[in-house]
C-alpha cells in the first residue's frame, strides 16, 4: 500500500538533474515548509521542516526546466523511506517524496505553461524486395526509425 501526500512549500535548494547509466532522467531537491500562525495579534513562523523530493523520467526533465530555488509549489506523491549506510557503517533514514504531480502553487503567484511535445519511434518502412531483411536476417523486430515528435 502506498501512503499518498500532498505538500505546500517552497524550493529550498538548487534543483539536481541527472541521467543515469540505464538512461533514467531523475531530479531532486529540497522542499522548505514554514508553517505560518497567527499569535497575540501577530504572524508567526513555525519551524522549517525540510523534505527531500525525487522525480523520474519526464517528471525530472520538467522539474529541471520549470523550477528554481524559492518557488512556491504543490507536490503530490508518495512518502518513501531512505536508508544508507554512512563510511562508519552507520545506518541513516530520511523520508522523501517520490512525486507523481508537481506545479507552482498559483495561491501564491502566475505561471506559464508550455506544452511538451511527446515523441515516438516509428518502425521502419522496408523497400521493395527487402522483405527478408526488414524482418532482421536473425527473426528479430525490424530497426526502428528516429523518433518522430507528434503534435499534442
Amino acid at each position: 500500500m502506498d501512503m499518498a501526500v500532498t505538500v505546500t512549500g517552497n524550493v529550498g535548494s538548487d534543483v539536481e538533474h541527472r541521467v543515469t547509466r540505464t538512461g533514467l532522467a531523475t531530479a531532486q531537491f529540497r522542499l522548505a515548509c514554514t508553517p505560518r500562525v497567527f499569535r497575540e495579534g501577530a504572524w508567526q513562523d513555525q519551524p522549517t521542516t525540510w523534505i527531500g523530493i525525487e522525480c523520474f523520467r519526464g517528471l525530472a526533465d520538467n522539474v529541471s526546466s520549470s523550477l528554481t530555488k524559492g518557488d512556491p509549489v504543490v507536490v503530490q506523491g508518495r512518502l518513501r523511506t531512505r536508508s544508507w549506510t554512512d563510511t562508519n557503517g552507520v545506518i541513516h533514514e530520511r523520508l522523501v517524496i517520490e512525486a507523481t504531480t508537481l506545479g507552482h502553487d498559483l495561491n501564491r503567484g502566475t505561471s506559464a505553461f508550455r506544452r511538451v511535445n511527446r515523441v515516438l519511434v516509428a518502425p521502419v518502412e522496408p523497400e521493395a524486395g527487402d522483405a527478408e531483411e526488414a524482418e532482421g536476417s536473425d527473426g528479430t523486430e525490424p530497426e526502428l526509425a528516429e523518433p518522430v515528435a507528434l503534435a499534442s
